[in-house]
């Protein structure tokens, strides 16, 4: 393996010698390679995403993990800059057998031969951090056995502490490298690479799928070997059969294309809406058709997982979708998004209300699901918002799966199969009990603020005292108070509005003042309790400007 020196001057060499020698610039490589100036001809090369994309291959395993991970972010590059790393292909030569089968003694502490009654020496499939053998366990069961490449840890450790470093410094270099956070979303890639090169948890993953998919014959998830298996080694059932997307193949074998594609997809939708974890990388390659129709799945390194947070945020975003309302869609946008600068929330707002016109004479069903996703990242990405890592996969998962569903069915719908499940959060997300929820955080949050507020103006009236009419106060340090204070003031709105329907809503369906007034006594409570602090607040406030106003 080379130098950190060394490699760092490689760097910067590939990426002068591809035309993007401003990157060099702001990364701070220019210091690795102080005499070395960008030729006429490479300097023609910028801003053309082929050679981002010949840079990238050239530099290696993790670049290109680099590049395949920026793929799926439709919120930060422009479409052509996508289709030129989505031709980013994971080969490599094989590493030689005599390494692997070295590799695999240390992990297993025995020779490997022995512990399978066959094991092919010829890889079926060779990618940059691993490789993958056909096997043959001794009860007859046939396996794939993934191997992690050898020697590949520390090289891939090592670009990572690179990617970090150079990150940091274009963030203070660099205004765009600051918009869009390069520094967290470099954080994140390393996180997410160390898991994919984490076999255990691929096996953990697949073990997950399989217990969510139990009870769902139309649906195959290989089993893991885990006495066969490492955190650098993966052993699992070989899955056989057509590929997806082999129309002739499936026509061959007679299976119902229509009914494929609507299984395939709702399983897809069943992972996220019902489960919160899905595959995120459904492409051909990792999906099978078995002679009875079912659909066999592999390569569960790239995974996407929804939290509450994030369901409540893409419920919101679906009310707002499905009334066709530019201002839920654009509050709902900026609390799921993130961005270093202040967004122009009527441009935002203006953007979005054409979005709609796409499909403002169309039901759900009939929306172009594909497309609208598309014109709406494109609208996040010119407003420099970044979405939470899950969504945008899960925004790609659902491109991928139109796709999928076109090619086995013209007529396919995506948002024939994604209605009933936007529908299902939509009215999670006017649930009364769930307003009575979100009245209870605010109640929580507004407790804590009480607690937080008179030491904060206390601090801020000392300072006053003190330093007379020269002060200089510090707006990032009331930042987070006036924030919180918004979010609550936002909550109790909400939450006043939540009480009165709740209330309509409960006297209408019980029809019985005994039982009403059982739970609408708590349920005030709360917010009275939430009030109650609100008002303790105010009277001290008072009480503090009369002393004040006495001397």
């Amino acid at each position: 393996m080379k130098s950190q020196f060394d490699r760092y001057r490689q760097i910067a060499e590939i990426l002068y010698r591809n035309g993007l020698g401003y990157l060099v610039s702001v990364s701070g490589l220019e210091a690795r390679i102080p005499f070395r100036r960008q030729s006429a001809q490479e300097a023609a090369r910028v801003d053309s995403p082929e050679y981002l994309r010949r840079a990238l291959e050239e530099l290696g395993p993790t670049f290109v993990k680099l590049g395949q991970l920026l793929s799926t972010r439709a919120d930060l590059l422009p479409p052509e800059y996508m289709e030129q790393l989505a031709k980013l292909q994971d080969r490599a030569a094989p590493a030689a057998w005599a390494d692997v089968h070295a590799e695999l003694e240390r992990e297993f502490g025995k020779d490997p031969l022995r512990m399978f009654s066959a094991f092919n020496t010829t890889p079926i499939a060779s990618a940059s951090i691993g490789q993958a053998y056909a096997a043959t366990l001794p009860d007859g069961t046939d396996v794939v056995v993934k191997v992690r490449r050898p020697g590949i840890g520390p090289t891939v450790e090592s670009d990572l502490a690179i990617l970090q470093s150079l990150a940091g410094h274009a963030s203070r270099r660099w205004e765009a490298a600051r918009d869009y956070d390069v520094k967290g979303f470099i954080d994140e890639f390393a996180d997410t690479l160390r898991q994919e090169m984490d076999y255990a948890q691929e096996g953990r993953n697949a073990d997950r799928f399989a217990v969510n998919f139990e009870n769902d014959a139309a649906v195959l998830i290989p089993h893991i070997y885990w006495e066969h298996s490492t955190h650098n080694v993966l052993t699992m059932q070989r899955m056989y059969g057509m590929k997806v997307t082999d129309t002739r193949a499936l026509d061959a074998a007679g299976i119902d294309r229509k009914a494929l594609a609507a299984t395939a997809a709702n399983a897809e939708m069943k992972m996220v809406f019902e489960d919160g974890f899905f595959h995120a990388d459904p492409h051909p390659g990792n999906i099978f058709v078995q002679p009875n129709a079912q659909i066999g799945l592999i390569d569960f390194g790239m995974v996407g997982e929804l939290d509450d947070k994030l369901r409540g945020q893409l419920s919101a975003l679906f009310v707002a979708v499905i009334r066709k309302d530019p201002d839920r869609m654009a509050s709902a946008l900026l609390r799921m998004t993130v961005t270093r600068v202040r967004p122009d929330r009527v441009k935002l707002r203006m953007d979005l209300a054409a979005l709609i016109r796409l499909y403002s004479n169309r039901t759900l069903k009939d929306a172009p699901v594909g497309r609208i996703i598309s014109t709406g990242l494109g609208i996040i990405r010119n407003h420099h918002l970044q979405l939470p890592r899950e969504i945008a996969l899960l925004m790609r998962m659902l491109i991928m799966t139109e796709g999928m569903g076109e090619v086995l069915d013209p007529e396919f719908s995506m948002g024939k199969t994604l209605a009933p499940y936007a529908k299902r959060m939509t009215v999670e997300q006017l649930n009364p009990v769930n307003y009575a929820k979100r009245l209870g955080k605010a109640g929580g949050e507004l407790l804590e603020l009480g607690a937080d507020l008179p030491g904060q103006l206390q601090r801020l009236v000392n300072t006053l005292d003190f330093e007379g009419m020269e002060v200089h106060l510090r707006a990032g340090d009331l930042v987070p108070l006036v924030e919180r204070l918004e979010r609550v003031g936002n909550r109790m709105v909400a939450a006043i509005f939540a009480a009165a329907f709740i209330r309509g809503v409960g006297e209408l369906t019980l029809g019985d003042a005994d039982r009403w007034r059982s739970w609408q006594a708590p349920l005030m409570g709360a917010g009275l309790a939430s009030t109650g602090v609100l008002g303790g607040y105010l009277a001290w406030s008072a009480r503090k400007q009369r002393r004040l106003d006495a001397g």
